[in-house]
């Protein structure tokens, strides 16, 4: 599925922008990623409260295979949209709109948090810059 076709399955929903990420495509709305289409398969981002209605629907969620490795990694953030929904654009909005809200939650929950560096240790936003008087 192209960009095109990626923008057309939201048409209920409203207008997204569609990035290349990974192998494929992230889908924004607001500046904000909640969905993701990999491998030919769209993700839609989830959280406590929304993980278990795509379980009841038989979805899982994204999983990769470490290329070196072989370890096989699962991430629960992203959940498979259910089959039937790629036929029904009115109820995947609602769907896109639960996983909009849940990627401008955690968003909001994490600005202005420390950012690990690559030795571990916290990095705040002005750690490292300096004031000009």
């Amino acid at each position: 599925m192209d960009r095109e076709g990626i923008a057309e399955l939201f048409s209920a929903f409203g207008p997204v922008d569609i990035r290349r990420m990974f192998s494929g495509f992230g889908v924004f709305a607001d500046d904000v990623c909640f969905s993701l289409f990999l491998r030919g398969e769209l993700y839609f981002k989830v959280d406590e409260t929304t993980a278990t209605r795509f379980a009841e629907e038989g979805a899982r969620p994204f999983s990769y295979t470490q290329p070196t490795s072989g370890k096989v990694v699962t991430v629960n953030s992203f959940w498979r949209l259910p089959e039937r929904l790629y036929d029904d654009p009115e109820e995947l909005a609602v769907w896109a709109r639960q996983a909009l809200t849940v990627a401008q939650r955690k968003q909001a929950a994490g600005k202005g948090k420390a950012r690990p560096t690559a030795k571990g240790k916290n990095k705040s936003k002005s750690q490292g810059k300096t004031k000009k008087i």
